[in-house]
């Protein structure tokens, strides 16, 4: 079986990896080179330097829409995405006799759209997965193939999205060895319990103490790594990376008690402990280290 992988950030290298070490990828497309950085360095995706590693063909295309023949003229049988990034026509699909399979960081049909593991870290569910699903027009409601769950626990963004990356890259096989086979089963999403997702902005990662800890305490594990949750101190953003709920009371905002554990901070109906933060400008830190250099203290007010 011809195969053509599509995806772009780090989280698809493993299922780029597995393909190709397991059946030889016929080519790898991606996102175009982007500027990073403060001095807009363009820079290749992660995909598309680990494809040129392998030798393997790279497509990087601006608008895939536009490059159907090119599509074609690779005779491919199917084409695996993952995290690509860029939505596919009627005639992209076309281009793939054995169809277009998308490997979706959710268990569908929860959490379509662009941010599925941070959106379940959000919502506390407590299991998430990798959904195989056939790519069709609409974002993320083809029918399914395969589901693999794992528990969320207390894991970060960053800490889940390695985990379900790796879950991708055995999805990925599993279900090429189901399409070979031929005829594999498929699942209807069932619409009423569909749910969307948007693309997360740093607004979005702006702690507000009047909430709860349990919501405060998710906030903080879905933006870490990115875009980090924050709050101002001192005229300053401080960036929060780690904190669970704990006893405690007090004015909101304000920090109650700081020691060897870190800092807790009042918030409503508890407290939360913070652990790790990130000072604007600074480096990540133990929280614990951020108390013993005296850069806060018990009556601070955080907003």
């Amino acid at each position: 079986m011809k195969i053509v992988f599509a995806g772009s950030p780090e989280y698809a290298l493993p299922a780029l990896k597995e393909l190709n070490n397991k059946y030889g990828l016929a080519a790898v497309i991606t996102q175009p080179d982007k500027p990073v950085g403060r001095k807009r360095v363009l820079t290749p995706t992660p995909v598309k330097l680990r494809a040129q590693e392998l030798g393997l063909p790279v497509y990087d295309f601006t608008k895939i829409r536009e490059h159907v023949q090119e599509l074609k003229a690779l005779n491919a049988d199917i084409m695996i995405t993952c995290a690509y990034g860029q939505l596919l026509t009627q005639e992209v699909l076309d281009c793939f006799p054995e169809g277009v399979w998308n490997l979706h960081a959710s268990l569908l049909p929860k959490f379509r759209g662009a941010s599925p593991i941070q959106s379940a870290i959000l919502a506390g569910e407590t299991h998430t997965g990798v959904t195989v699903m056939k790519t069709e027009l609409f974002l993320d409601t083809g029918d399914i193939l395969l589901v693999k769950r794992c528990e969320i626990g207390n894991m970060t963004c960053g800490e889940l999205s390695e985990k379900l990356s790796q879950m991708s890259a055995e999805a990925a096989v599993e279900a090429v060895e189901y399409i070979k086979a031929g005829n594999p089963q498929l699942l209807l999403q069932d619409e009423a319990k569909a749910t969307l997702c948007k693309k997360i902005t740093k607004a979005d990662a702006k702690i507000d103490f009047n909430n709860c800890p349990e919501d405060i305490c998710r906030l903080i594990s879905a933006m870490n790594p990115q875009p980090m949750a924050y709050c101002n101190f001192g005229g300053n953003v401080l960036n929060i990376l780690r904190a669970v709920p704990c006893d405690g009371s007090g004015e909101i905002g304000a920090v109650i008690c700081a020691d060897k554990r870190g800092f807790i901070v009042a918030c409503n109906g508890g407290a939360i402990l913070v652990k790790e933060i990130l000072p604007a400008g600074g480096k990540k830190m133990n929280a614990a280290d951020f108390v013993n250099g005296r850069k806060i203290k018990a009556g601070d007010k955080l907003d």
